[in-house]
């Protein structure tokens, strides 16, 4: 049944495969253990919302305590103000005129929105750009603690970069965002906490060698799903975790069943070839592989992999495999942000009973 003609109470049996199911009680048990863990530590949560791309989901994220939002990109973040969103961090650097001008425009009309900016490159093309459009500009200084991606270095770099937004007439030094996305998934949870306490060490002595100097940082943001403890205990006042809304086979491999797999992709199985193979209607264009495959939610010896852009294929160790033609299975991805970007629609019910059909409105915002 296609999103357009689904009914809401109808049975999530009736709708098309490949499709993004939500199990919404799952979602609830998800937010409301997330957020009672950072309530007790009096910690703001912003939560990610490359994995949802969603403002239905971003807006029951608010609900749930959220304080605002994180986008990663530009276009993300006009998705969200458009459906009436407005504190929102675009937390990767934003280069070049096109953007800039996106963002100026943006901001003039929703001043709440907040950026990063990790070098005197990029201080400058944002200072001329908010000059020219008449906006003033809230800055973080991203800074880099281990992930070797994007950020300035601890400590000097760091200082000299709040030194010359401090000179800019159109920006305001916010505070410092440093992520430690090289941890998230490690597997081994004593070293994953010690890495990102050495981490959150590298941060926080660059907020305070900041406050030596008189700059303000009245924001410190960082954490996803499998460091934002670490983090707040080692200081930080705000976390960004997005991945524990729906959870995926990585994040569970990294920090087990703390939150529930509230998303699956369904499929169907299309053929039968042999007693221990089905082939099902879902492939790379389902299910992304970057982490690995998908997995089958009930376990059992039944292993995924893609076989193609619209097929995959399940496969029983024990030699015979307890699915028809027609038969329907729940898959769990590996990586559920890369997955959620390839559908339109995620299918929310209850009990197996159809509540919302909600479009994916941020998918393919990469700009």
């Amino acid at each position: 049944m296609h999103a357009t003609t689904i009914e809401k109470g109808n049975s999530t049996d009736l709708i098309d495969t490949p499709c993004l199911l939500v199990d919404l009680d799952i979602v609830d048990k998800n937010l409301e253990s997330l957020f009672q863990k950072f309530r007790n530590r009096k910690v703001n949560v912003r939560p990610h919302l490359k994995t949802v791309k969603s403002p239905e989901f971003a807006k029951l994220l608010l609900q749930a305590g959220a304080i605002g939002v994180c986008t990663a990109k530009v276009s993300e973040a006009e998705v969200m103000a458009a459906a009436g969103i407005e504190d929102i961090l675009i937390t990767t650097e934003i280069i070049g005129a096109a953007k800039l001008g996106r963002l100026t425009k943006l901001i003039s009309k929703h001043p709440e929105i907040k950026v990063v900016v990790d070098s005197q490159i990029g201080i400058a093309a944002m200072q001329q750009s908010a000059s020219e459009a008449n906006v003033n500009l809230k800055v973080l200084i991203e800074l880099n603690v281990g992930q070797n991606r994007a950020g300035t270095e601890p400590g000097e770099p760091a200082l000299k970069l709040a030194n010359e937004i401090a000179k800019q007439p159109n920006l305001h030094l916010l505070g410092i965002q440093g992520y430690e996305g090289h941890l998230q998934l490690l597997t081994d949870e004593a070293e994953r906490k010690r890495l990102c306490t050495e981490a959150m060490e590298r941060l926080m002595s660059t907020v305070a060698l900041l406050r030596e100097n008189g700059h303000t940082t009245e924001v410190i943001t960082s954490g996803g799903t499998g460091t934002a403890e670490y983090c707040a205990d080692a200081g930080v006042n705000e976390v960004q975790p997005g991945s524990f809304v729906f959870m995926d086979g990585a994040y569970r491999r990294a920090i087990g069943e703390r939150y529930g797999h509230a998303l699956t992709v369904v499929a169907t199985v299309i053929s039968k070839p042999a007693d221990n193979r089905c082939v099902i209607d879902a492939g790379f264009k389902s299910l992304s592989t970057d982490s690995g495959n998908a997995e089958l939610k009930v376990q059992s010896d039944i292993s995924y992999r893609p076989a193609g852009d619209e097929h995959g294929i399940l496969e029983s160790a024990s030699g015979t495999i307890p699915l028809n033609i027609g038969d329907r299975v729940e898959l769990i991805p590996s990586h559920i942000d890369t997955t959620v970007n390839l559908h339109d629609y995620y299918y929310c019910h209850r009990g197996g009973k159809l509540e919302h059909v909600w479009k994916l409105s941020a998918r393919g915002k990469v700009q």
